[in-house]
C-alpha cells in the first residue's frame, strides 16, 4: 500500500474542522512530561526503490532456511500446517484482522469466531473464551488485571518460570497501577516454589505457566488449591497450546481464568509474528473479560444467526472508562486456529501431541547418553533443559555454522543457568535430524 502523507494544507483544514489552531493545541490535553521533546532517531528517507533494495538486503541476511535444523521453541513453535488451513484463511471473505463494525452483516466472520470461541473454551477447560487477542503475553496481563480488580488485594503472584517476555509485559501493564508483583522462585525439580504463599492472604491472583519455560509440567491442582485457600484467583497459562492435546487442561485442574498463546495452532512463525492470544474464564468473570464475545441467536423469522454479544470493556466503546485497550481480536489468526483444530479433530490433536512428547523424550534420553545432564527431574512436554560441559558455547557456534540451532542458551534469562540450553522438538523434526545433533554433540 502506498504511503500518502498529509500536506500542510490538509493538516490546516483538519485542524479547522475540529476547532483548534495548531497541532500543539490539539495535543494540549497531554501533560508536558508525557510528551517527547526532540527529533526521533530515524535514518534519512528513502525512495520507494531504495527501500525495496534495503528490504531485500535485510531478507538476504536472515539466517533461516528449510535446511536449518532448529531445536528452539521457547514460546514460538514450528508445526506442520495443513493445506486446508491455508485455503480457508486465504479466502477473500475472511482476509481481515478486524471484526466488522457492522458485525451482523458478516455472518461468516461471526460464525468463524463463534466456532473458535467454542473450541478454545474446550481446549482451555473454560466456560467462555473471548474472540482472541494480540498474543499470549497481553492475554496473561489482562487476566491478571481482571483478578486484581476482582480481589482488590495488594499483590499478584507470578511464577518466575512464566516466559520471560510475558513477565516483562506483565510488569509494563502493572507499573502504573497500585498493585505489586511477586515473582516466585523455582525448585530444583524445575517447578515453581509456592511455599511463600501458604502463610499469607495479601495476594489476589496466582499465575502459573504449564508446561513452564523449562518445559516442565507444573502441578496446577496444587497451585489452584493454594490460591483458593487464600481467597485468590488462579490463572493457568501456556505458550504451547498443543500440550493440552495430551495433558489435562487448566480448567479441569481448578483454574478460574486461562490465558496463553495459540501460535502453534496453524500459524507460521514468520520471524516472530503474528501471534494469537487466547483468553477464557469461568462464566462468573465473563463480563470482566476484555475483547469481543460472539453469541448464537435466532432472527425474527426463527432462523439461526450470530451476533456480537459483548464488547463493553474496550477503548472504542467506553473511551477513558475502558478497562482494556484490547480492541483488535486478531481475527485472521483465530480463523487459522479454528481451521487447524477442525482439520486435526480431537483424535488427531491427541496423536500429534503424543508425537511431540515422544520425539522430545527420545532426544532427551540420547543427549543424556551423550554426556548432557538433565537438571530438572519433572516430566516435560516437547521442551526440556539440558546442561552441557563448559565450553559448549564454542561447539554451539560451530553447530550454527552447520545449520543446526542446538537449543536456546538460558543464561540470558536466568544468569545462574550457565551452559544450560532449552531444547525443543516438534513433529517437524525427523529422527535423522535428532541423531545428527547427537553425533555433533559427541564429536
Amino acid at each position: 500500500m502506498q504511503y500518502l502523507p498529509h500536506t500542510k494544507e490538509d493538516i490546516k483544514s483538519m485542524l479547522e474542522v475540529v476547532g483548534v489552531s495548531s497541532l500543539d493545541e490539539l495535543f494540549s490535553s497531554i501533560p508536558e512530561n508525557c510528551r517527547f521533546d526532540g527529533r526521533l532517531n530515524l535514518p534519512e528517507p528513502m525512495t520507494e526503490w531504495e527501500l525495496d533494495d534495503h528490504m531485500d538486503s535485510l531478507a538476504g541476511n536472515m539466517a533461516v532456511s528449510p535446511d536449518y535444523k532448529i531445536f528452539i521453541g521457547a514460546g514460538s513453535y514450528t508445526h506442520h500446517i495443513p493445506m486446508s488451513v491455508k485455503y480457508v484463511t486465504s479466502r477473500s471473505e475472511f482476509v481481515t484482522c478486524y471484526t466488522p463494525y457492522q458485525p451482523e452483516v458478516s455472518q461468516g466472520t461471526l460464525q468463524a469466531i463463534y466456532e473458535y470461541q467454542t473450541m478454545a473454551a474446550t481446549l482451555m477447560g473454560m466456560d467462555v473464551a473471548t474472540a482472541s487477542h494480540y498474543d499470549g503475553a497481553t492475554a496473561l496481563a489482562e487476566a491478571l488485571l481482571i483478578a486484581a480488580r476482582k480481589k482488590k488485594k495488594k499483590y499478584v503472584a507470578i511464577s518466575s518460570l512464566i516466559h520471560p517476555h510475558y513477565r516483562e509485559v506483565i510488569h509494563t501493564y502493572f507499573s502504573p497501577t497500585q498493585y505489586e508483583i511477586i515473582e516466585l522462585p523455582y525448585l530444583e525439580n524445575g517447578r515453581t516454589d509456592l511455599s511463600q504463599l501458604e502463610s499469607g492472604d495479601e495476594f489476589g491472583a496466582l499465575a502459573i505457566q504449564s508446561p513452564n519455560f523449562f518445559g516442565c509440567i507444573e502441578n496446577l491442582k496444587n497451585a489452584a488449591d493454594i490460591a483458593h485457600d487464600q481467597n485468590a484467583l488462579f490463572i493457568g497459562s501456556y505458550t504451547e497450546a498443543m500440550a493440552y492435546g495430551l495433558l489435562k487442561n487448566p480448567g479441569s485442574m481448578g483454574a478460574d481464568i486461562v490465558a496463553g498463546e495459540g501460535q502453534s495452532l496453524g500459524i507460521a512463525k514468520s520471524y516472530g509474528g503474528p501471534a494469537l492470544g487466547m483468553l477464557g474464564s469461568k462464566k462468573e468473570f465473563m463480563r470482566m473479560l476484555p475483547g469481543r464475545l460472539v453469541g448464537k441467536t435466532t432472527d425474527q423469522d426463527g432462523r439461526p444467526g450470530f451476533v456480537l454479544t459483548l464488547a463493553t470493556r474496550e477503548q472504542h466503546i467506553r473511551r477513558e472508562k475502558a478497562t482494556s485497550n484490547i480492541c483488535s481480536n486478531n481475527n485472521l489468526c483465530a480463523l487459522s486456529a479454528v481451521a487447524y483444530m477442525a482439520s486435526l479433530g480431537g483424535t488427531g490433536f491427541r496423536k500429534l501431541a503424543q508425537l511431540n512428547h515422544d520425539k522430545a523424550e527420545y532426544l532427551k534420553s540420547e543427549l543424556k547418553k551423550a554426556g548432557g545432564k538433565i537438571p530438572f527431574e519433572s516430566p516435560t512436554f516437547n521442551e526440556f533443559v539440558v546442561r552441557f560441559k563448559n565450553g559448549f558455547d564454542k561447539k554451539y557456534a560451530r553447530l550454527k555454522d552447520k545449520k543446526i540451532l542446538a537449543g536456546l542458551p538460558l543464561a540470558t534469562f536466568y544468569p545462574e543457568l550457565e551452559n544450560h540450553y532449552l531444547m525443543c522438538v516438534t513433529e517437524t523434526l525427523k529422527k535423522e535430524d535428532m541423531d545428527m545433533l547427537i553425533q555433533e554433540v559427541i564429536s
